[in-house]
């Protein structure tokens, strides 16, 4: 038997695809008696069009116009036992979507995760860890209520040193007060043991749907995390090359459906730098749905005056992992700043050196620049070697979080 939402895209074929009709749906869901108007409002899809989409799901029998319209009995129930919103505390959930009442909602929360978070491990800036304040891991999990990323969703955290996992699973808890939510479910990808053992612990103490694997991202994802997820968060090394790379795989292991959330954190940069960022989530074929500066805080993070920003992409149908294979190149701050490497262009076989010192100081500068020779785009790295330096510099955006 189709469900609602395959019955209602069998009728209306949209170029954001059937994200936005799940969500009018469940905005339906949420706020019974909602106008035409609204649902057209909260969906940023014009009048006529969410016009369509309701008569479609009032011909399937989910919907019906009564002073607005509202979920059918059926339609509740499918959306309840489907999407796990059986137990849901409405109140809290629409208070999360206030920015002054959310804090005074959470009150009790905060000091639990401020207790969880102080016990995190040390930092290792050698690979680019930081931390983020627990507010700011509570504000990212409710980012994600707010995209209906959350609820009866799989999620994916691509590296986890500020534990919005354990945001999230908290997050459920006292959106379920009740009876529990079995449905959402968390993945952690990290390198780092140590915080993989802790936040497993976490898990099993408060008995949160959360999975832990460790994972060198320079290495393939293993296939059985390809097409899984519904979204990711990820807060990568703040280079060019360590964003492409932890985007990258969290493209591999989204659905692919059209419009499903990226929450990418990421250094405020010079407008040089913002522009080959751009450019590289073009070459992904991806969209910037949102942006909020300033959204994350850190723990000491003197070199970025303890703020980062919030990117919210989105998924399109062409949307394309910039990496696949095992990563050979320079990740890290530290390694990016120290390392010289050629690169040879696979059009014309001219070789170029890429380097701190040098006219492309990374590699995503060479792709958008294109070859000196003959302007391809296309390159392979064919050799790698350190350069001398008189310290070891690591004065870079997340290098300084830890002092």
């Amino acid at each position: 038997m189709k469900t609602y939402i395959e019955q209602v895209s069998e009728h209306i074929l949209l170029q954001e695809g059937t994200q936005v009709i799940k969500q009018l749906l469940l905005e339906c869901y949420l706020n019974p008696g909602i106008s035409t108007k609204e649902l057209a409002r909260k969906t940023l899809l014009p009048t006529p069009v969410a016009a369509a989409i309701k008569r479609e799901f009032i011909k399937a029998g989910a919907l019906v116009q009564d002073r607005g319209v509202r979920c059918t009995t059926d339609g509740l129930a499918w959306i309840e036992q489907e999407w796990g919103f059986r137990g849901l505390d409405q109140s809290l959930y629409h208070d999360l979507f206030n920015e002054i009442r959310w804090i005074e909602s959470l009150k009790d929360m905060l000091p639990i995760l401020e207790e969880i978070l102080s016990q995190r491990p040390s930092v290792d800036v050698q690979i680019d860890q930081s931390k983020c304040t627990p507010e700011t891991s509570l504000r990212r999990a409710i980012l994600c209520l707010k995209h209906h990323a959350l609820i009866g969703k799989k999620i994916l955290c691509v590296g986890d040193d500020d534990l919005v996992s354990v945001s999230i699973g908290l997050l459920l808890q006292r959106l379920f007060p009740d009876i529990g939510h079995s449905v959402a479910h968390v993945d952690v990808l990290d390198i780092d043991e140590r915080f993989l053992k802790y936040i497993e612990s976490i898990a099993e103490e408060w008995g949160l749907p959360i999975t832990c694997h460790r994972l060198d991202l320079r290495e393939p994802l293993p296939e059985n995390l390809h097409k899984q997820f519904d979204c990711f968060f990820t807060d990568p090394p703040y280079t060019l090359q360590g964003m492409g790379l932890f985007v990258s795989r969290g493209i591999q292991a989204l659905k692919r459906e059209k419009g499903l959330p990226i929450f990418l954190s990421f250094a405020h940069k010079s407008p040089a730098f913002m522009l080959a960022m751009q450019r590289e989530f073009v070459r992904m074929g991806l969209t910037v749905n949102a942006n909020f500066p300033q959204f994350n805080a850190y723990e000491g993070a003197e070199m970025i005056a303890n703020r980062s920003q919030m990117f919210i992409l989105r998924t399109t149908d062409q949307t394309k992992p910039e990496y696949m294979e095992k990563f050979t190149d320079a990740l890290y701050t530290g390694e990016v700043k120290q390392t010289l490497r050629t690169y040879r262009c696979k059009q014309c076989s001219r070789d170029v050196y890429v380097g701190i010192n040098e006219e492309f100081a990374t590699i995503e500068q060479l792709k958008n620049e294109g070859c000196t020779g003959c302007s391809h785009d296309t390159f392979e790295l064919v050799a790698k070697q350190r350069v001398p330096s008189e310290r070891n510099d690591k004065a870079d955006y997340k290098a300084g979080r830890s002092s």
